[in-house]
């Protein structure tokens, strides 16, 4: 099976390279023209003609809406579409009846990991659809990742990916706390770190944006814009409306995207904390 991939950002674009590199890269298409990339075409629906699976990783709901509306009259028998953008239940929903009303066949894989693990092929996987489908697709997901976890539903992928982003960004809020607290107090950061690491609260996040934190080094691997946007959809999602940590991190996020720090990576939350 060949791969076209719609949506060359942060991930996509690795995810891309990689698909090229093992020879199964039918297409790539982005918003934003990018003609020098590998098997670059000049429309969507060239990608969707060009290959068997599309997989689709943009920023929101509304640009997977824009995508498949402008590529479903290319769709029909025999092309799957893998969903891979962070997008809300209902909307999973809803874009699997216009796939499936074409003839074509739906997979939500939400993921998890950031560009460094996409980088190194350890992204993780949450896979919903059809069982028959998981495994015919699964394959391709391989050579991208560390782990493919199959959840159920489509809907249910769409929440599990918006429940373990709430848990990170609730950690790295609760992270950036504690160590704006340790800095007040005279506190180095290496002191800090090297007593977190032995402390039973320490986690992959810790270890992944140390060194963001104590460089000043904001480069994203995730961008505050994405999880604020990530976060208004959890909201949204049936059971979180009433959260108090979630309300506390959107408005930190809320916050720092307001103050231009948008494009910077999500641990970029603790200006907000430096700069009251």
């Amino acid at each position: 099976m060949k791969i076209g991939v719609l949506g060359l950002g942060i991930i996509g674009s690795v995810w891309a390279r990689h698909y090229h590199a093992d020879g199964v890269l039918a297409g790539t298409w982005n918003r934003t023209a990018q003609p020098d990339f590998p098997a670059w075409l000049s429309t969507p629906e060239a990608v969707v003609t060009a290959a068997d699976v599309i997989q689709i990783v943009v920023a929101d709901p509304a640009a997977v809406e824009s995508i498949l509306t402008r590529i479903l009259p290319a769709l029909g028998p025999g092309k799957v579409i893998v969903q891979s953008s962070t997008i809300d239940a209902a909307s999973s929903t809803k874009f699997a009846a216009l796939v499936s009303a074409r003839g074509a066949r739906y997979l939500a894989a939400l993921f998890t990991g950031s560009k460094p693990a996409a980088e190194q092929r350890q992204t993780v996987f949450f896979l919903g659809g059809e069982q028959s489908l998981i495994t015919e697709v699964e394959p391709l997901l391989a050579l991208i990742s560390g782990h493919r976890f199959v959840i159920g539903t489509n809907e249910q992928a769409c929440t599990i990916k918006l429940a373990m982003n709430l848990n990170i960004v609730v950690q790295m809020q609760g992270l950036s706390e504690a160590l704006t607290l340790a800095r007040r107090a005279g506190v180095t950061d290496e002191i800090f770190f090297n007593a977190l690491a032995k402390n039973m609260s320490y986690s992959g996040l810790s270890k992944l944006k140390e060194s963001k934190l104590r460089t000043g080094d904001f480069a994203p691997q995730f961008s505050v814009k994405h999880m604020y946007k990530d976060m208004r959809l959890t909201a949204l999602t049936a059971g979180g409306a009433d959260f108090p940590c979630l309300a506390a991190v959107r408005e930190a996020l809320k916050t720092a995207e307001a103050r231009g720090l948008g494009q910077e990576d999500f641990s970029a939350m603790i200006k907000v904390l430096e700069q009251p």
